[in-house]
């Protein structure tokens, strides 16, 4: 059977035959073009070849582990990725994240969550691409930080912070609400368009990789702070809230 044309395109790395065939009987029947493989260098190739919408994958895999995929295709390609590991594997997550990870799901998971996940990236790269503003060149000797909605980045006195799509939409959400505190459930609803878990700790992950690049390129002018029981906030240093 000829896959259907317009549907949304998924990359499925899984080597756990009856995990990979249950997601992708699953999501096949949830209306998206699904591609599964079990093994890690043939994924990558995959992604590198195809235009998928977005990559699912797991991080333990044979031939190539997740976090190696995921950095090799982040040299050259913005496909949102969904990582996939064992619950509580902390360390897992935040390298997932540190590498240009869009998400994460610890197993086990409902695909249903897994559903909301894919629908909630697919809504955000739609809404990326929506009617882009054209935006003059940035120039080095501005103390700015210049949004790039078309790059999905920011830039600083000469340097592009290397954001993934979700922690742009975060920054930018809250640059335009300078100085107030949104609180999580805003940001989870908003930005990354699912409902506050308090096991999801993905905000708290994208938040800590938007204060370390944008340290990294040099920005101190302001700061994303955390107000303790009410969410976060991007303010100057000197600001008391």
């Amino acid at each position: 059977m000829n896959p259907a044309v317009g549907l949304p395109s998924i990359l499925t790395i899984e080597d756990d035959p009856v995990l990979g065939a249950y997601v992708h009987e699953h999501l096949g029947r949830c209306g998206f073009q699904v591609t599964w493989c079990q093994d890690g260098q043939q994924g990558l190739q995959m992604a590198r070849d195809q235009a998928f919408d977005v990559v699912l994958m797991d991080i333990l895999l044979p031939g190539l582990d997740g976090l190696s995929i995921l950095t090799r295709l982040r040299q050259s390609h913005a496909t949102p990725v969904i990582l996939m590991s064992a619950l509580g594997a902390e360390a897992d997550r935040v390298s997932g994240f540190r590498l240009g990870a869009d998400d994460y799901l610890p197993k086990p998971f409902s695909m249903i969550e897994l559903r909301v996940r894919i629908e909630a990236i697919l809504r955000r790269v739609a809404l990326d691409r929506r009617s882009l503003p054209s935006l003059s060149p940035p120039r080095d000797d501005t103390r700015t930080l210049r949004f790039d909605d078309q790059l999905c980045d920011v830039f600083y006195q000469g340097h592009f912070a290397g954001l993934t799509r979700s922690e742009y939409r975060l920054l930018e959400t809250l640059h335009r609400n300078a100085d107030e505190v949104l609180s999580k459930a805003f940001l989870y609803q908003h930005v990354l368009q699912r409902g506050y878990a308090a096991h999801d700790r993905s905000l708290d992950m994208h938040i800590s990789q938007i204060r370390r690049k944008l340290k990294a390129i040099g920005y101190v002018e302001q700061e994303v702070r955390t107000v303790w029981g009410k969410g976060y906030v991007l303010s100057g240093h000197d600001e008391a809230l």
